[in-house]
Order: C-alpha cells, then sequence, then structure tokens
C-alpha cells in the first residue's frame, strides 16, 4: 500500500509543471475571449473586429515604444495624477519599481543575484539585490517554491557573496525547490 501511495505521489508531482503551463495558457485564452467578446461586441463583422484589434496592438506597440525611449506624455500625465493619490501612489511607485526590476530597466546598475547566510551561519541562500547604498545592500530574498513570496533584509556588504547567477536562473532554482541548478560550481566558492 505505501508503494502504490508513493507511486501516486510521484505521478501527482510530474503533472504539477504540466498543468500549471495548462492554467496559463487557459488564463490567456479566457482573456483574449474576453477581449474578442468585448470588441466583437460593437460590430458582427469580423473585419471590424480584426481592424479593432490591429489599431489596439499598434497602439500597445507604438506606446512601448515611446515609453522605452523616455517618458510618454500620457503616461506621464497618468502617474502625475497618481502621485496625488496617497494610497494608490505608493501601490503605483512599488508596483513600477518591481515591475522594472524584474524585466531589467533599472538604469542605475544591472540586476544582481547575490547569497547571504539565512538562517544561521553556514547555510547560504540566494537573493536579488533590489538597491544599494555606500556599503549596504537592500535585498529580497524570495522562498521556495513561490519566488514572488519572501521578506526584504539590509546587510553589510562583508555579508554577501555574489553570484554569476542571473534572475532568471535563481528564479528557476527557486521553483524548482533547488533541482535546477545551473551554477553548482558556486557551491564550492562559498565559504563553510
Amino acid at each position: 500500500m505505501k508503494k502504490i501511495l508513493n507511486h501516486t505521489l510521484i505521478g501527482v508531482l510530474a503533472f504539477i509543471p504540466i498543468m500549471v503551463i495548462v492554467q496559463i495558457v487557459l488564463f490567456v485564452k479566457d482573456r483574449l475571449t474576453d477581449l474578442f467578446q468585448f470588441v466583437y461586441g460593437y460590430s458582427d463583422n469580423y473585419l471590424v473586429t480584426f481592424l479593432l484589434f490591429a489599431a489596439s496592438f499598434a497602439t500597445i506597440t507604438y506606446v512601448g515604444h515611446r515609453v522605452s525611449m523616455g517618458r510618454f506624455s500620457i503616461i506621464a500625465m497618468f502617474e502625475h495624477l497618481i502621485e496625488r493619490i496617497p494610497l494608490l501612489s505608493t501601490i503605483y511607485r512599488v508596483t513600477k519599481k518591481l515591475v522594472n526590476m524584474i524585466a531589467g530597466h533599472q538604469l542605475q546598475e544591472p540586476r544582481e543575484v547575490v547569497y547571504i547566510e539565512y538562517p544561521k551561519e553556514g547555510i547560504w541562500v540566494p537573493a536579488y539585490v533590489t538597491n544599494k547604498t555606500e556599503d549596504r545592500y537592500v535585498l529580497f530574498v524570495p522562498t521556495s517554491p513561490n519566488p514572488t513570496s519572501g521578506f526584504a533584509v539590509i546587510v553589510h556588504e562583508s555579508k554577501v557573496v555574489k553570484s554569476e547567477m542571473s534572475i532568471e536562473q535563481v528564479t528557476s532554482f527557486i521553483i524548482s525547490v533547488g533541482a535546477d541548478f545551473e551554477k553548482v560550481s558556486e557551491i564550492a566558492k562559498l565559504p563553510k
């Protein structure tokens, strides 16, 4: 009986990555279907629907291009309006910084990954560098298997060991609960 339960658990775990991908695809499909029904509600003509989609795509692409080149006036006006609303300004500012960090649009410093000793000496965990001031690092330490949960810490630069892992590699490491570790050679470099 124990062997059957073991095989069942292994089977369930084997399907988890597939189900996550299926859920993401279904979510995207549902959002596109909702958008199509919203646009198609204006006209029962497929040509008009296609033209509305094409215009929306072109507009979003143009805004993305302008934002990547500098500030886009409509976005700047929206940000100026949001800055005047106390709670929303905080949420917007923090969300924008997180998106820029993950997307790699930080202007001052490239994204870094470091190791810190946590929860006690001799135990090393990877952390994202979110900010740096003089000799202090502000780090986000993600928790497995969800790298968006975790906690922020401030540590002295002498307490961190720099990693060669990219944000994507450490995220994969966290999600896989350590099974996907591309920089195994870094383990030997960590102090004992």
